[in-house]
Order: C-alpha cells, then structure tokens, then sequence
C-alpha cells in the first residue's frame, strides 16, 4: 500500500486576516439592533453602505469608502422605508445605484449622488410594490443588467426587471411560488442560470429561476438549513446550519444530487448563524460567525477531501453582520485577496479586514489574481430574460490592464489567457515596463500569432507560458522546481533580446541597402 503524505502545496495557506488600525476604522456608526439574519451591509469600491437604527421607519447611511474616522452624528440617511430596512445590495455594475428592501412590503432603488451627501435621500428612483407581507431578501443577478429578486414572508420571489420608465412597478416579471415557508437564502451559479434557495422548512431548493420550476429538492433530516451557496462553477452547493443537537453544522452538496451531503461537519456549539462567503477566483470559502468574532476559512477542491482547512481569524469582539469589498476594489500592491467590514455594535465601529497572502515582492503578484468578473453587465435584461445564458465579463486586477471579453462559457478562458507572453500583453491590455517594450515588428508577430490560435480548433487550442507548454510541464509544487523554471523563463528572455538585437541589425541593413538602392536610381 502506498504512503500518500498528509502535505497538501496551496499558495493560500499562510493567508492571514489584518485588521485595519483605529484610523481606517468607521466610528460611532449607529448600527442597526434588528435581529434579523442578514448582513445589514454593503460595501463597492466608492461606498460602504449599512443599515442603521431609526426612530420612526427605517433607514441606512451611504458613506464614502474613504472618509473613515468618527462619523458626524447628524450625517445624512437614505431614509424613505415606512418600516425597518432589512437588507441593502449595491448594483454589481453601477456603483452609484443601491437596492433596499424593508418590512413595510416594499423594495426601493436608489441613486446616489457621486458627492458627498448635503441631506437626507428621502425619494427612490424606483418603487417595487408586489409583495403582501415583508421583504426579507434582496439579490441582484450576477450577469444581466437591471434584474433583481426579492423575497418575502409571503413566501414568493419574485424578479423585477428595473429597464422600465415607470417609477412605480408593481407587476414583477415572474412570482417563484415553489416554497412551502420563508426563504432564508439565495444564491445564485456563475452565470445565474440557476438558483439556490434555503428555506424555513429545512430544504435546500435548486431552481430554473425563469421557468419557476424546482429541479432538485433536498429534504435530508439531519442538517437544518439556514444559509445556502453556490460553489461557482465546481458543481457544488454549500450549506450551514444545525445538527439535530443544535451544533453549528456546514455541509457540502452535489449540485445534480441533494439526497445525501458530500461532507457533514460539526464546528462548535454556539447558537449564532454562520453566513458563508465563497471567492470563485481562489477557490477560497469564508465561514464568518454571527455573535462571535471568528473567521474560518478553507480552500475547495473538486477532488476529496473537497474542503481543505486553512486557518481562523479570531476576535474577541463580535460582529452582527458582515460586508464583503468586490475584487477591483483590493489593494493588489499589498497582497490583499479579501477584504471584509466587521459590523461590531457594542462599539458603534465598522472595522475593516484585510485578507493578505504574505510574499515579499511588491509587484503585481499574477498568480494569486486570476482575471475576475468585471463592472460591466454581459447581458440585457431583455436578453436574459428571453433565454439567453453568458458568463460574467472578466478583468485583470493588474493594474492599467483594460475589461476581457467574457467567453460563451466561464470554464474555456483559461487556456485562451495562458498565451505568450506577446500575445498576452497585446491582446489584453496589460502594461510592460519601458525596457520590455515591443519593437513594432515583433508586436505583428504576436498578433499573427493570436490569428493562428484563434483559427485552431477548441480541443487543439495551445496553451503556453513564457513560451513552455503547461501541460507538459506544470505549475512548480516545490522551491526547487520554482527555481528551475525561474532560470528557464530568465534563459527564454535572455535568447528573445538576442532575437530582438538581431531583428534591429536585419532591419537597419535593409535600411542601409534601401537608401542605396534610391541613391543609384536617382543617379541614373
């Protein structure tokens, strides 16, 4: 029998959770004291929004991610709920619109003024008025523009398509009536072709949110659902929830098959909710505690044992919910793959923190930054809602680089990324420094070389790095392996210069014998 060592080799297991020093902090925040599971918070790279207690209806605050420090007592709400807010989303593709829904039946949609705010927000730019009872949940889709669901304690979701004139909608374009009791959860895969929902009645629900029919239901006895979450494109559902003897539980779940969890596993015997929070870029899964102060993080595998511990941030101060900064909104100079903001109202604080991949080098660190999904919508609302499915458009988070073309499925791009480096540089957008530079002629041969990729068929396509072929020789596991492969990319540049020094004397003895060629017609 063969020995396998228990060493698992991930660049991510050394993540560390930083929080931010006493002035990065947002202080004397009035944070909300409702009790119901939600993250109360919204964060995007310009604002951090939160959901704040009010006398008489319910209202949140809009705060310029950068103006930290202790917050004015009389600064300006978006205040126009009749009933408390219960939750906030900001629109993926528009930093400047957000989404709250409240206990008095109704959703609103927000514009928020680019300056800072002079006075209340008391008027929405559009009204949602469908539900009879109260809105517990908002979700905006992940790919297509302007469509947005909402769950209430009528036991409906129901999707709104906001590309409309009228200020006041009150005929969603579908009602998901499939639920039997209040959904505590939705979440939806890459391309938002499908829905996940955890509901009161303990099932876990798979939906085809368009054609409003259930494809799988779980209705397994011994884990009691509360939070439910698409693992990207792995194929997998996770959950957390409680065990028949009220531990803290999560388990794992084949998307095709909900009879019997994957994995089943028992955290601690507190009585507070865990909110999952899954980063498809790192394949890393946050287990964040409400009442407590801990963060537990894993990395997730296609393979057993599927889900791969890493380590936990501990606190002694307990966060009440929890907001989550998208990708482009990092500080990549710092090694920065994550970044939360700890709601924390026994100190009226918002305390930032930072998830940091330790490495020495300040430069732009690719391996850890795999092109993300972008600001911009890949679909029309229209589009989507006529049947058509696409994967969110992708970004590099290098710095200067320009959006990607989003492929017609999430999993094909990485063999198109992983060109040369010629062509990479050409082809999307990223910057070089000075002495790299192309000369002109070899930029015509990177581009001849996309040609002749993008001509090859889909199962033929080359997949090369620095000139080596990945599957001939993987991604080094080891030290020494990095070294070899540092040496061969430095040997590769090396003769590439030589190449390029040698193209310069071709191309200067053309000239040379060019303007001789004219100097002997002309003297003719």
């Amino acid at each position: 029998m063969s020995w396998h060592p228990q060493y698992r080799s991930s660049k991510f297991r050394h993540v560390y959770g930083k929080a931010a020093s006493k002035e990065k902090c947002y202080d004397c925040v009035p944070i909300t004291r409702n009790v119901h599971d939600n993250h109360f918070c919204a964060v995007n790279p310009n604002f951090i929004a939160v959901v704040t207690e009010c006398a008489g209806g319910g209202a949140f605050l809009v705060i310029p991610i950068k103006q930290t420090g202790k917050l004015d007592p009389h600064y300006p709400k978006v205040c126009g709920h009749k009933g408390n807010v219960l939750d906030i989303k900001w629109n993926p593709f528009n930093d400047f619109v957000i989404a709250s829904c409240s206990e008095d039946a109704t959703v609103k949609i927000w514009d928020i003024p680019n300056q800072l705010l002079k006075r209340n927000i008391t008027s929405p730019k559009k009204e949602l008025l469908g539900h009879a009872r109260r809105v517990g949940l908002i979700e905006w889709h992940p790919t297509a523009d302007n469509i947005l669901f909402s769950s209430g304690y009528d036991y409906k979701i129901m999707i709104w398509n906001l590309d409309v004139k009228e200020a006041v909608i009150s005929k969603p374009v579908k009602i998901l009536d499939s639920h039997e009791d209040v959904v505590l959860s939705m979440s939806f895969n890459t391309d938002g072709s499908l829905l996940a929902t955890a509901c009161r009645d303990r099932k876990i629900r798979v939906l085809d949110p368009r054609a409003g029919t259930v494809l799988r239901e779980a209705s397994y006895k011994s884990h009691r659902v509360n939070k439910v979450l698409f693992l990207g494109n792995m194929k997998k559902l996770f959950s957390t929830g409680t065990s028949r003897w009220n531990n803290r539980q999560i388990a794992l779940w084949d998307q095709n098959d909900l009879s019997v969890p994957l994995l089943e596993e028992d955290l601690d015997g507190s009585s507070g909710l865990l909110f999952p929070i899954y980063d498809s870029d790192t394949h890393m899964l946050y287990v964040v505690g409400k009442g407590d102060g801990n963060i537990r993080y894993y990395e997730i595998s296609p393979e057993k044992p599927y889900l791969n511990y890493l380590m936990e941030y501990r606190s002694p101060l307990p966060q009440k919910g929890i907001g989550m900064m998208p990708k482009r909104g990092l500080d990549v100079s710092a090694c920065e793959i994550f970044r939360f903001y700890k709601l924390i109202p026994t100190k009226s604080l918002i305390e930032p923190i930072s998830m940091i991949v330790p490495r020495r080098s300040e430069s732009y660190q690719e391996d850890i930054y795999p092109l993300t999904a972008a600001a911009q919508p890949a679909l029309t609302a229209q589009e989507w809602l006529n049947g058509v499915n696409k994967g969110p458009l992708l970004v590099s988070l290098r710095p200067g680089s320009g959006a990607v073309n989003s492929l017609p499925q999430f999993l094909e791009p990485e063999p198109l990324m992983k060109t040369t480096d010629l062509s990479q540089q050409q082809g999307w957008g990223g910057r070089m420094p000075l002495e790299d530079r192309q000369k002109p002629r070899e930029i015509e041969d990177g581009r001849k070389q996309l040609k002749v990729e993008e001509k090859l068929p889909k199962n033929e396509q080359m997949c090369l790095s620095n000139g080596f072929d990945i599957f001939e020789c993987p991604p080094p596991k080891t030290e020494n392996e990095l070294l070899q492969m540092f040496y061969r990319q430095q040997e590769e540049i090396r003769r590439l210069r030589e190449l390029v020094n040698q193209r310069d004397v071709q191309i200067k003895q053309l000239e040379l014998e060019l303007r001789n060629l004219c100097t002997d017609t002309g003297s003719y």
